[in-house]
């Protein structure tokens, strides 16, 4: 697979971990509830009665596989972090750098446009000042004036301008180079499952085929190496 899959794949490995942990936070899942009825304490004679809860999921049976399931996916998703690194390391550029740094070129280039749009003008608030003077009487009074209201740019604009094309041109340069990684990459990981699959799909596929029991073991190998 690209880079560009791989995300999509990184992003689909971490709603299923989500979605696992909800599943495995749901007391109504991983216990089970029987209530006993204690007639005999109340009527001599009387048997007590056992009623055990139904489930309300369709995981209540699959708790250790769910478990197991959640820890595969987990160590899905290490391996493809480190695949995703490895085929980073290999492009011509710093592909999170240089996402990160286009996203600010666009950003700035959109706040010089808007300075670009801005016009000068002129108009008159009718009202919309106060004076004050005195009266016959030597009071001092309010009056009120119209304002006239003068707008005008205090920046050169056609070096804003200059200065967006120049943006502009650079962001496109790095998009494509950002394309053409996305595109041309190859990172060195066989997805399990279908990207498009549901959870209870996968989680149905992975429990009739174990197919994530060697990656299992090697998680288990790995932890201890790292215990001795």
């Amino acid at each position: 697979m690209n880079l560009k899959e791989a995300f999509r794949y990184q992003n689909k490995l971490q709603s299923l971990i989500d979605e696992a942990e909800m599943v495995l936070r749901n007391p109504s899942v991983t216990t089970t509830v029987q209530d006993t009825y204690l007639y005999s304490r109340v009527e001599c004679g009387a048997l007590d009665e056992t009623v055990i809860r139904d489930a309300e999921s369709e995981y209540s049976g699959q708790i250790n596989q769910m478990v197991d399931f959640a820890l595969c996916l987990l160590a899905q998703k290490e391996n493809l972090a480190g695949q995703i690194h490895l085929a980073k390391m290999a492009l011509p550029i710093d592909l999170d750098a240089e996402i990160s740094l286009n996203a600010k070129r666009q950003s700035v280039a959109r706040a010089l446009e808007h300075m670009d749009g801005l016009k000068g003008t002129e108009q008159v608030i009718r009202g919309g000042g106060t004076g004050f003077r005195f009266n016959v009487a030597g009071d001092q009074v309010a009056y009120k004036c119209d304002i006239k209201r003068v707008i005008q740019i205090n920046f050169d604009r056609n070096a804003v301008r200059n200065r967006i094309s120049t943006l502009r041109r650079k962001a496109d340069s790095i998009s494509t180079q950002i394309d053409q990684c996305m595109v041309n990459s190859e990172v060195a990981f066989e997805e399990p499952f279908d990207v498009n699959d549901s959870f209870s799909n996968i989680f149905a596929s992975y429990c009739a085929s174990n197919q994530f029991v060697p990656i299992l073991r090697a998680v288990a190998n790995t932890g201890s190496k790292a215990d001795s």
